[in-house]
């Protein structure tokens, strides 16, 4: 029962692995730390977790509730604005999001104006509709699980971004993590 275990936590290992593009760069230099970080995440990873994932759909579990038609259709716009927001926020990287390299520069406009990282933020939406499509104890876990993931991920990728970008500290201190304030900060006088 639990088999799905075993793709979901290695892809989600090698994803935060991924996350150290500075420890690979000066390990191996700038070109081999750009490839061992695109392999880690984008041919390993992501890929290796999102077939736990499929596992995880495929594995017969009982049912946690029987959704009604009104949280189907809210799974399903959560499932989009997650997509959306995932979508917008790869496309405001472009490269970055697939070959992060020690060149790489700030990115604040977009969705990282106002989030410093949509990408997660997407995430946990996808995690909560999956749960929502199809609640399952197994689907359940395994949400659970990758919104945990999240969180270490994100955790890991910053201090990798403090290393990598000049300007990612103060950067902190002024754009919210995951959820944008309803209000912009106001100005210091």
């Amino acid at each position: 029962m639990l088999i799905f275990l075993v793709p979901l936590l290695l892809g989600f290992t090698l994803n935060v692995a991924s996350a150290f593009t500075a420890t690979w760069s000066q390990r191996w230099g700038e070109k081999r730390g750009r490839q061992v970080t695109a392999v880690l995440r984008n041919v390993l990873g992501i890929p290796v977790w999102v077939v736990g994932l499929i596992v995880a759909a495929r594995t017969p579990s009982p049912a946690l509730w029987n959704p009604p038609p009104a949280e189907e259709l809210l799974a399903w716009l959560l499932l989009a604005a997650g997509c959306t927001v995932i979508g917008l926020a790869l496309t405001a990287l472009r490269t970055r999001a697939a070959l992060p390299s020690m060149r790489d520069t700030l990115v604040e406009r977009g969705l990282y104006a106002r989030v410093r990282h949509p990408i997660h933020a997407g995430l946990f939406l996808v995690w909560a509709s999956l749960v929502l499509l199809h609640p399952t104890e197994v689907i359940a876990l395994a949400c659970a699980i990758g919104a945990c993931w999240t969180l270490v991920q994100t955790g890991a990728e910053e201090v990798d971004l403090l290393q990598r970008l000049p300007g990612y500290l103060e950067y902190m201190r002024r754009v919210p993590r995951f959820l944008p304030r309803m209000h912009p900060p106001a100005e210091p006088r």
